[in-house]
């Protein structure tokens, strides 16, 4: 399992520097949802983690508020 949470961490932040820079910024929560996952995933390893990932990603849309929203 720490291989799994390791590989996701590090695509993660792969995406988080050389392809979120070129995008607009969207994000309406802080941390962003991949900041989010990562903190998810270091602290709640692979199961909460990827849980809590799928649970923010799903809050993302223009009729949530947005705001911040930080691990539980």
């Amino acid at each position: 399992m720490k291989l799994a949470v390791s590989s996701l961490i590090w695509l993660l932040r792969g995406y988080q520097l050389f392809i979120s820079p070129f995008l607009p910024h969207s994000c309406r929560f802080y941390p962003s949802c991949s900041e989010y996952a990562c903190q998810a995933l270091e602290k709640y390893g692979f199961g909460k983690g990827i849980l809590l990932s799928c649970r923010r990603v799903l809050k993302c849309h223009p009729l949530h508020p947005g705001g911040l929203d930080p691990l539980p």
